[in-house]
């Protein structure tokens, strides 16, 4: 009998074992195909970016999207990932109330030589978490290259890239996506799908960009009207538009805490970065309701092809701040919402003689914000945190959060850019920009055999 229970006591032993193999290889997994996906992303912006400019400009707004990304991973490993750990609390590098935050855990687990940052057996999520919000930090940069293509000096939009991407955004994420942030244990604020932290940071970033860059030459006439600068290729900015979607599923993933595991808040399900409950099939309804929505919305108003596929886009970014909460046909009425809103918000930005090419500041900004506010509207009560007796979503704390989004973004990408142009470094001269940025920076022809000429507004 003793040995049947030695024996058995054994299996039990190796059963346990081999689950928590299973389990954690299931985990590494999960992350790990959340970049391939989000990498999508940015093979779409890369199409909607060349598709939104003019043929003598598609390779040069290609090529500053790829570099950004390129720059951005060494700039996050060696400081990026460091700021997110140790800055939640705020500025004094302090600890919160769940001890993984503060300048001695960030020191342990995040300075690049680490044990934690790099091939370690002992270690099997650092990095597959640190290239999630690497492919995170590059997206913001993507939204800030679509508003500023056929202008903008490469030297100066790959400072800026990095500014946002490896400092700003990732600040920000301290303060509101990290269950230490400050934004979350004092205010209850609650951004799951990141509308707030990449969307509206980044949004705004452009805006103060684009005040200091200035608009595309002959986009605005004498009297202040408007003219509209077609890109070469509404299909390939289309079929791009369509790619970030396919890549915002990996985005939502990479939000997710898998359970099981010692870092998870749950042993049998999944949760939100601040240790809620939610399950990938709630995400799934949520994502595909918000996406059906923004695309209704933006057709019915503007009957614009682009518009609509960027409805889409946001009509996901005005749910994502929820989309862990909201009932199916409440995603879809908040992204018809955001959507039909969204055209408008453009149109009031170019009024005021601001030349945004692609709408980032409407899709990302304006509706990163929406996102973020609607859940103080229709969320309120829920509890923002994992655990008992602690702080609930309000809707003053989601409006706190929402200008907190919005400064954090505007006011490094307007001084930033400010000091970039007194230093002639952030906008190209004005016969590089008449010829075309690919004739004169890029060693290559797009189209070789000019079967896309461009022509502006003044011609």
């Amino acid at each position: 009998m003793e040995q049947e229970l030695a024996s058995l006591s054994e299996q039990l032993a190796q059963l346990k074992e081999s689950v928590a193999a299973t389990n954690g290889t299931f985990s590494e997994t999960f992350y790990f195909l959340t970049i391939p996906l989000m990498v999508l992303i940015h093979a779409g912006f890369l199409a909607y970016e060349m598709g939104a400019s003019r043929s003598k400009n598609a390779l040069s707004a290609g090529i500053k999207n790829i570099l950004a990304f390129a720059m951005i991973v060494p700039f996050f490993y060696f400081v990026g990932w460091w700021i997110y750990w140790a800055f939640p609390t705020g500025l004094s590098g302090s600890e919160g109330p769940m001890g993984t935050s503060g300048f001695a855990y960030a020191n342990g687990i995040a300075l690049p030589w680490s044990e934690y940052m790099g091939p370690n057996l002992s270690d099997r999520s650092s990095g597959v978490f640190w290239g999630a919000f690497v492919l995170f930090a590059a997206t913001t940069a993507s939204i800030l290259s679509g508003g500023v293509i056929e202008r903008i000096k490469l030297t100066g939009f790959i400072i800026l890239s990095i500014v946002l991407g490896a400092f700003v955004w990732i600040l920000a994420a301290a303060w509101g996506w990290h269950a230490d942030g400050w934004l979350v244990t004092k205010f209850g604020y609650h951004d799951f799908g990141a509308s707030g932290v990449v969307h509206a940071i980044a949004g705004f970033f452009t805006l103060g960009v684009l005040i200091n860059l200035g608009p595309r030459i002959g986009k605005f006439n004498a009297d202040g009207s408007a003219n509209h600068i077609a890109g070469h290729s509404m299909p390939m900015t289309l079929v791009g538009l369509m790619l970030i979607i396919a890549g915002f599923w990996g985005f939502l993933m990479g939000c997710v805490i898998v359970p099981g595991e010692s870092w998870s808040w749950s042993g049998t399900i999944e949760a939100s970065i601040y240790g809620t409950p939610m399950t990938l099939s709630g995400m799934t309804f949520n994502v595909l309701m918000g996406f059906a929505g923004g695309i209704i919305g933006a057709w019915m108003i503007t009957r614009d092809p682009f518009w609509m596929m960027s409805g889409a886009l946001g009509g996901i970014i005005s749910c994502a701040a929820g989309i862990d909460l909201w009932y199916p046909p409440m995603a879809f009425a908040i992204g018809f919402i955001g959507a039909c809103a969204m055209p408008f918000v453009a149109s009031f930005i170019e009024r005021r003689g601001i030349d945004d090419a692609v709408g980032a500041v409407a899709v990302h900004g304006f509706l990163g914000l929406w996102g973020v506010i609607v859940v103080g509207i229709a969320a309120s009560g829920y509890p923002a945190l994992f655990g008992e007796d602690v702080i609930h979503i309000s809707f003053t704390g989601q409006l706190i959060g929402a200008a907190v989004m919005a400064v954090m973004g505007f006011v490094p990408g307007y001084v930033v850019s400010l000091v970039l142009k007194l230093m002639g470094e952030l906008r190209v001269p004005r016969e590089a920009e008449e010829l075309g940025l690919d004739l004169v920076k890029v060693p290559a022809s797009a189209y070789p055999e000019a079967i896309h000429p461009s022509v502006s507004p003044a011609e």
